[in-house]
């Protein structure tokens, strides 16, 4: 459990946003960059309206652009979320950098790794 995420609802909620912005993103702001977009995980305050999102950003675009295109798109993206969980108050959303950088290191050796074997194969 999250520092700050007390209870079952707060854990709840937090992985239904993970799994919607993870769809949005997917759909909507991923094909703006080369890199992947990962949200990583989601701390929802206990009151139920702030959503901390955690991002990975591998790849060769600037994390720092991400993060300043999803910030400009954040009211499509709370609409979004609105209009599919149902919650008495829409988060207001703040996206961060994921700072695991053991996860990132690791998911950039695989990303790596894939990419070799694929112009080995062809």
């Amino acid at each position: 459990m999250s520092p700050g995420e007390k209870g079952r609802r707060p854990r709840r909620v937090s992985g239904l946003i993970r799994n919607h912005l993870g769809r949005v993103l997917i759909r909507e702001v991923q094909p703006l960059f080369s890199s992947l977009i990962t949200v990583t995980r989601v701390v929802m305050t206990p009151d139920l309206q702030t959503a901390r999102i955690f991002l990975t950003v591998l790849g060769p675009d600037d994390p720092g652009r991400v993060l300043k295109t999803l910030e400009d798109r954040t009211p499509h993206l709370r609409h979004s979320i609105a209009s599919s969980i149902n919650l008495k108050y829409n988060p207001l959303l703040i996206f961060e950098l994921d700072p695991e950088p053991e996860l990132q290191s690791r998911l950039d050796d695989l990303l790596h790794e894939i990419k070799t074997n694929d112009q080995e194969s062809d």
